[in-house]
């Protein structure tokens, strides 16, 4: 009865009850800090705001570069090697569209990589998270990273040099050290070399400390002639001379033929015998298959003119021969 009486006394009064003016005693503290901070909040939310449009604004435009910046490069490089048709001939459109891929892919995600990253803490920051442990967790993080994967990394940063130094690309003949073939494709981790029996090798960048290219610039076709000695010489130079001319005028030699066949003159004289050294430049990677055409067409020209081409084996065994039939010793074979 006298809680009642109070209520009903406070009601005449006009005083709330105690559990509403606890409501409306925190409801106005409430509305006061919202007052108070709701410019803070606005100012942080809209910088928030600005970073990552900011961030995604950059990074669209950085990559959209790096992308026009590779396309141009591309575009000089053909236009520079259409103007030789000895170069043009040798053009990789495969070999240069993936190293293109392949420093753009790495350049963009480097690009979005940093940007992002310093969006991120910039926006962790703004909110009022320190960062200092975050960093130095990433730090630790990442030099144990650095030691359980030593081996990756080597091979990534190698991958991205031989990318960028351009030491081979696919379709050229390599020597690696451990394998030697045709390069099929070049990644940040392994390079895929077919062999010349048809097996693929996988070679990992970071195991590969020197490089042969086999198909870069020229390769030179040599060839050791060796007649008899009391052959003349002459004749056989001319004989040798126009089977390299034969040779330069029908296809698809023509093009695989830089240069002249050359004689370059006696390289080996005995009593017995004279070797002559012919060489020429060719196309890149075509030094075996010229060899072998010009032997034969050289070997062909030599019949015609009558000279007759020998080698250490028939000159041993006519040598024993001829002890034989003064001496009669046995023949050996």
């Amino acid at each position: 009865m006298n809680w009642l009486y109070l209520t009903a006394a406070r009601a005449e009064a006009g005083t709330p009850p105690p559990g509403l003016r606890d409501a409306q005693d925190s409801a106005s503290t409430a509305a006061s800090w919202v007052e108070e901070n709701w410019q803070g909040w606005l100012a942080a939310g809209l910088r928030i705001v600005l970073v990552v449009v900011i961030a995604v604004v950059l990074r669209y435009l950085v990559r959209r570069a790096l992308t026009k910046l590779i396309t141009r490069m591309n575009r000089r490089s053909e236009a520079a090697e259409s103007g030789n048709a000895l170069r043009g001939l040798i053009v990789n459109r495969e070999r240069r569209r993936q190293r293109s891929e392949a420093i753009g892919s790495i350049l963009r995600s480097l690009a979005s990589f940093v940007i992002l990253g310093t969006a991120a803490l910039t926006v962790l920051s703004g909110l009022g998270i320190n960062l200092a442990p975050l960093l130095a967790s990433a730090g630790v993080a990442g030099v144990a990273l650095g030691f359980g994967a030593r081996n990756l990394v080597t091979d990534l940063l190698t991958g991205m040099f031989i990318l960028l130094e351009d030491q081979y690309g696919v379709g050229d003949r390599v020597d690696v050290g451990e394998a030697e073939g045709t390069v099929l494709e070049i990644g940040l981790r392994v390079t895929q070399l077919r062999g010349e029996s048809g097996e693929i090798w996988y070679v990992r960048n970071g195991e590969i400390k020197r490089v042969g290219n086999l198909s870069q610039g020229w390769s030179t076709a040599e060839i050791d002639v060796q007649v008899r000695a009391e052959e003349d010489f002459e004749k056989v130079r001319s004989a040798i001379t126009a089977a390299g001319v034969e040779m330069s005028a029908e296809s698809p030699w023509d093009e695989r033929l830089w240069e002249p066949v050359e004689v370059l003159g006696l390289d080996e004289v005995t009593l017995e015998s004279m070797i002559i050294r012919v060489s020429v430049r060719t196309m890149p990677g075509q030094a075996g298959s010229v060899g072998r055409e010009l032997r034969f067409r050289i070997k062909r020209a030599l019949d015609r003119a009558g000279v007759e081409i020998v080698d250490e084996h028939s000159l041993t065994i006519e040598r024993h021969r001829a002890s034989a039939e003064s001496g009669n010793e046995e023949i050996p074979f």
